[in-house]
């Protein structure tokens, strides 16, 4: 892999794995679109790596509280912890039982274009959940952070196993179901970020044996400079995300969505 591939597909990865775009959809369509593909498994292990650097980065400061809190015994911080473990268990168990299902999807590329579709339809819909529930007012205060409730994090959950079909961003789904449950724009978006911690690093954990099957470590210095600028973009694309969110311009997200879904069906229909 040469330094400008590994920089390209780690911008890719940075950018697209917390933008509500689907990294997954956008690996499909570029492979199929450009004749791109990721290079071997080490690459894609050590991009999810950068990638839980730029959530662990960005939210250090409330990890930090959780962590001191569930030293100290403190309850708050053990309730979170636990409704981030119980947000888990649902695309873990999508995942156990229905692992080549999922994975068969991604040989299916008319199936990103359609879920892009969906995307940017739940995107859309967050003009209505902002309006009537009131949610994400500027109070001109940093609100209190509080912990979902159980049936909040298992919503959000379900969206998490909803997005792995691909072209259905998780990021995106998981806020979406958050707002619609009626959760502050910024609480919704450090739980989304931070169930993606294990959600990241069990990805991750899977691909350890093909990746002590892989033996040496290809890529050098092209694998080296992609981690970092995935890392980087991905501390951007967070502050973009949040931003959006919090000025109540998250929707438009959603007409991206739509006219890359509908041109890349486009695209299949006419190759």
């Amino acid at each position: 892999m040469s330094l400008l591939e590994g920089l390209i597909l780690g911008v890719i990865q940075g950018l697209t794995e917390f933008l509500p775009v689907s990294s997954s959809g956008h690996l499909v369509i570029g492979q199929a679109v450009l004749g791109i593909s990721v290079p071997g498994v080490v690459f894609e292990v050590a991009l999810h790596v950068a990638t839980l650097v730029s959530v662990l980065i960005v939210y250090r400061g409330r990890i930090g509280r959780l962590a001191g809190g569930a030293v100290r015994g403190d309850g708050f911080s053990w309730r979170y912890l636990g409704l981030l473990v119980l947000a888990t268990v649902p695309a873990a168990v999508v995942g156990l039982l229905f692992g080549t299902q999922v994975e068969a999807l991604f040989e299916r590329p008319s199936t990103v274009g359609f879920a892009l579709l969906v995307t940017g339809g739940l995107l859309w819909s967050t003009r209505a959940a902002r309006r009537y529930r009131g949610v994400g007012q500027e109070t001109g205060e940093e609100p209190r952070e509080v912990a979902p409730t159980v049936a909040v994090a298992l919503l959000m959950g379900f969206a998490q196993a909803f997005a792995l079909v691909p072209g259905i961003s998780r990021s995106g789904a998981t806020v979406v179901a958050g707002l619609w449950a009626g959760v502050d724009v910024r609480e919704a978006a450090a739980f989304s970020f931070l169930m993606a911690v294990p959600a990241i690093a069990g990805a991750a954990v899977l691909k350890l044996p093909d990746l002590v099957g892989a033996g040496s470590v290809p890529g050098g210095s092209g694998l080296v400079a992609g981690a970092i600028v995935a890392a980087v973009t991905g501390i951007g694309a967070i502050r973009i995300f949040v931003s959006m969110l919090r000025s109540g311009s998250f929707h438009r997200f959603g007409v991206y969505c739509w006219v890359v879904g509908a041109g890349f069906l486009l695209f299949l229909g006419l190759r």
